[in-house]
């Protein structure tokens, strides 16, 4: 695997052209080329283009094509790799009892304050040796792989002391080390309230800025700090208090906002600078307002709103308003076990009023931006990472329309074929 690969004749080459969020009308374009071909040189992209184009560039650069792997992409879609930029991979157990609560009518707040919901996954978590947990990780992103994903960012959250966040984030980075795919790290120290701290958030908070954050900033384990901003979890002054603190120490800042009531944290998000601000099920007109005008990415789950049978974020609303907006699985043990993306495209287009062209933008380009990486990969650009997917079908249309399926073919990262489903599947070097 030396990472160059020319990529051919492609019915439709879906660029998704750009090095920053796309806002507004702007998802809607996604700079296609017919018949269109790439070019990667150890594991970056050096050129892009018409097949004729890049061909003639091959003979007047005497480029050996002998040196590459080479994909006629002839009657295929070929799209830049999927960003998922929200999951909790690296957990502990499972909770399948907690979807039969959930469709006897309980709420997601009701089984968390009777001791499940995350305190459910954070004891299973403690439990886990790091090797369980490593291999559990290894087995998730085969299959997010599988279905186009090349980066993924994973959060902690399942510890809620110091030992088992700091496991998590040390799992995270060798997962980073040992699989095709990128993994980002984010630090969610105050993702619930143990119980031992119940009735004492302030105190929670004072643990995770005193004893925990430094642990993480010193081992250098996380790119992000995000809080669980949410009536009865953490309020909008307590989760300020931490994220201000991670940014002074060099996180950059996410935030888990507005899902279940309209606390404000779309507008928080806005105020402290944050990457991103996730699931907005509730945000409101000014927070949406806010998100706009001061670049915060908003990044919408509709899987898990479909599993809690909750409404959608308003996708529509907010592109109008030229918000950036991504999608992510949001995959977890409990709210969303799903890693599915055919699933959140389908439920983007169907039910949030996003066209197919402003999903498959939200999972690329503005994925990317979600994890600040924009200017690396989720487009199919000269200089950005060599990370490529090729359809089944000859046009990106067929994601939705092949509802709630796998259409990915191939998967090729850095320059490499990673999964080929015609070679039954991931291809081990």
């Amino acid at each position: 695997m030396n990472g160059n690969m020319i990529i051919k004749n492609a019915a439709e080459l879906v660029t998704c052209s750009g090095f920053a969020a796309k806002k507004g009308p702007e998802m809607a374009d996604l700079k296609i080329i017919k018949n269109g071909a790439v070019l990667i040189k150890n594991g970056i992209i050096a050129a892009v283009g018409g097949s004729r184009d890049i061909e003639k560039q091959l003979k007047q650069d005497s480029i050996d094509q002998s040196d590459f792997d080479i994909i006629d992409a002839r009657g295929k879609s070929v799209l830049p790799g999927f960003v998922d930029s929200h999951t909790h991979l690296v957990f502990g157990g499972y909770r399948a009892e907690e979807f039969s609560w959930r469709l006897r009518g309980d709420s997601y707040m009701q089984i968390m304050q009777r001791g499940g919901g995350i305190a459910n996954t954070v004891e299973a978590t403690r439990q886990a040796s790091a090797q369980e947990l490593l291999q559990a990780g290894i087995k998730r992103l085969n299959s997010m792989l599988s279905f186009g994903v090349t980066t993924v960012e994973g959060k902690s959250g399942y510890g809620l002391n110091c030992e088992t966040e700091i496991k998590q984030l040390d799992v995270m980075a060798r997962l980073d080390q040992v699989h095709y795919l990128d993994v980002v790290p984010t630090f969610l120290g105050a993702h619930a309230v143990p119980p031992d701290y119940k009735g004492k958030q302030d105190a929670f908070i004072d643990f995770m800025i005193s004893d925990v954050l430094p642990r993480v900033i010193e081992q250098q384990l996380a790119e992000f700090c995000d809080v669980f901003c949410e009536k009865d979890v953490f309020s909008i002054d307590q989760s300020r208090r931490l994220l201000m603190r991670a940014k002074e120490l060099g996180l950059k800042l996410k935030l888990h906002a507005d899902e279940i009531v309209q606390l404000g944290g779309a507008e928080r998000a806005a105020e402290l600078g944050a990457v991103s601000a996730d699931h907005l099920l509730q945000a409101s007109d000014r927070g949406i307002k806010d998100m706009a005008g001061g670049g915060v990415v908003a990044t919408l789950l509709p899987a898990t709103a479909f599993s809690l049978k909750e409404p959608y974020a308003n996708a529509r609303k907010m592109i109008d308003a030229d918000c950036a907006v991504a999608l992510a699985t949001d995959f977890n043990p409990g709210s969303c076990f799903t890693e599915s993306i055919p699933l959140v495209v389908a439920l983007a287009t169907l039910y949030m009023n996003m066209s197919t062209e402003e999903a498959i933008s939200a999972l690329t380009i503005n994925g990317a931006a979600a994890l600040d990486r924009a200017d690396q990969i989720g487009s199919i650009d000269a200089g950005k990472k060599g990370d490529v997917i090729v359809l089944e079908f000859p046009s990106y249309a067929y994601i939705p329309y092949h509802l709630a399926v796998n259409t990915v073919e191939k998967v090729i990262k850095q320059g490499n074929l990673v999964f080929d489903k015609e070679k039954g599947g991931i291809i081990h070097c």
